[in-house]
């Protein structure tokens, strides 16, 4: 009864076109793209190190990607590698049932952190309009009218947007950046819905406690809009502690995290039409 109440509010705010769903790198995972197991794997044997010279605990992509633009002087060649590695061909794509279900859904603005285009080449697969925003000058001059797709932490087209290294994540903290400013605009005024992400990336942990904390200065966080995380299996801490920064998490009931959120996307899409039958 609950998982039905927040797939009607999803549905409804989307009738409304104020909803924005966050796309992470589960979903480009899902169709085959490499992990971010892979892209570290990768870096270390571009750099000759082998996985025990980081010492006795894991670094972090970010923290390897750091080291590869100072041993190599820039992240060009990595970057040549990853456009080469996390595409897959139109027709993989509109063969994706999570990616046609995503444009189905229609949500007037997508958030991505995925560097990758499969997103916006999937509206092109489906022959639906969208406008890409990677930075400012997109802002001012994106089409209106057309799903947004933000690349919030770049986009290969620019490797100057790429939040990839540590110190591009150090460096978005302040979130003084036109897309961070963007982005906490549209978070008051929208109910979101978070799918792809793990709850161990913490930098998605720290962006929901921001939101969190500004609508508790506001002392008006009783109007905040819903946030809906989907995860095919969260554990009691994960649900407790978003909870807590007034996140809900919406549990999968499939064989695994793609044919789980695969059923939960096809369940939002049937009340997605039975919602604009009502109106």
């Amino acid at each position: 009864m609950v998982y039905d109440e927040h797939i009607a509010a999803i549905a409804t705010a989307l009738e409304r076109r104020q909803a924005i769903l966050f796309v992470g790198a589960g979903i480009s995972m899902n169709v085959g793209l490499p992990s971010w197991t892979c892209l570290i794997e990768h870096m270390l044997a571009d750099l000759d190190l082998a996985q025990s010279s980081l010492g006795s605990r894991d670094a972090t992509y970010q923290e390897i990607a750091e080291y590869y633009r100072l041993k190599h002087g820039s992240l060009s060649r990595l970057v040549e590698w990853m456009k080469r590695e996390w595409q897959i061909s139109p027709q993989q794509l509109k063969n994706s049932e999570l990616h046609r279900l995503i444009v189905a859904l229609d949500f007037p603005l997508i958030y991505t952190t995925n560097y990758d285009a499969n997103l916006e080449l999937s509206y092109q697969a489906f022959g639906r309009p969208y406008a890409r925003i990677t930075s400012a000058k997109d802002l001012a001059t994106a089409t209106v009218g057309v799903a947004h797709i933000v690349k919030y932490h770049g986009d290969f087209s620019d490797p100057d947007t790429l939040v990839l290294t540590e110190s591009d994540y150090f460096d978005r903290l302040s979130f003084d950046a036109p897309l961070d400013i963007k982005f906490t605009s549209d978070a008051f005024a929208s109910t979101m819905l978070f799918v792809g992400y793990s709850m161990s990336d913490l930098n998605i942990r720290f962006l929901l406690h921001r939101l969190w904390s500004i609508w508790q200065r506001t002392g008006l966080d009783q109007h905040r809009p819903p946030l809906f995380l989907f995860m095919h299996e969260p554990s009691e801490v994960q649900t407790h502690v978003l909870k807590r920064w007034g996140v809900t998490v919406i549990s999968g009931d499939g064989q695994s995290s793609g044919h789980s959120l695969s059923r939960f996307l096809k369940r939002l899409v049937e009340q997605r039409s039975t919602v604009g039958q009502d109106q």
